[in-house]
């Protein structure tokens, strides 16, 4: 499930650089995640890295794209295709996620 940011963003910007996979952008008002290249943190850290950040708290959950910890670590792999610890991780299937929490 890709992450979403909230109306109650308020523009602070502190989520942008803690994504793996710079699926954090500013858009007009509030940033945006771009659901494609979200992966849930999975293969990079055991928890959401924006959540972690986030002051007023509205990274959150998509409820409307469920994926599954597979589907994420694939599409990190694609993201970051020159991170050969990402690479070696998965294929030993040793790699953060919060699913494994």
């Amino acid at each position: 499930m890709a992450i979403t940011i909230t109306e109650d963003c308020i523009n602070c910007g502190a989520c942008e650089p803690e994504c793996p996979t710079k699926a954090i952008t500013e858009g007009d008002d509030i940033y945006v995640i771009n659901p494609s290249a979200c992966s849930e943190c999975v293969g990079f850290s055991d928890s959401l890295a924006c959540q972690a950040v986030c002051p007023p708290e509205c990274c959150l959950p998509d409820p409307g794209r469920v994926e599954t910890e597979d589907v994420l670590i694939r599409r990190s792999l694609s993201l970051r295709p020159d991170s050969d610890e990402l690479r070696r991780k998965a294929a030993a299937n040793d790699y953060p996620s919060h699913f494994r929490k």
